[in-house]
């Protein structure tokens, strides 16, 4: 038996201007659900950003990437959502918003060790 798992990531990105359809990946959140484990590591490019719109709200979009964080995390972090599981977190922020921070499209892969694999897919999409 495999002791890779299943899980599931979006991206975070960034669309400063929603009119011009450009964007910043920003961050990733992974959900694995047999190791009831989801995790969410942010890297703002500030300077990319700011080249797409130089007047991008900078410390929205930090507070925006740390509150996913938070909700993540769970606990006093998560706000109303600390008594959700997981899943029910993970569902809640992929789901489709028209916010400057939006998530992308959920894909799959194999893992044995989510949180590794959130900083590579961090290291690998986003850095």
């Amino acid at each position: 038996m495999s002791d890779r798992h299943v899980f599931e990531y979006a991206l975070l990105r960034v669309v400063p201007r929603v009119e011009r359809g450009e964007r910043v990946n920003a961050g990733v959140l992974v959900y694995c659900r047999a190791k009831s484990y989801v995790g969410a590591l942010t890297h703002l490019d500030e300077t990319r950003l700011l080249a797409l719109d130089p007047h991008a709200d900078l410390s929205g979009v930090r507070a925006a990437l740390r509150a996913v964080e938070g909700v993540c995390a769970g606990g006093d972090a998560a706000g109303q959502a600390a008594g959700d599981d997981p899943g029910r977190r993970f569902r809640w922020l992929v789901a489709p918003r028209s916010t400057m921070v939006q998530p992308g499209p959920v894909h799959t892969g194999l893992t044995a060790d989510p949180a590794a694999e959130t900083e590579r897919l961090l290291d690998l999409l986003v850095r």
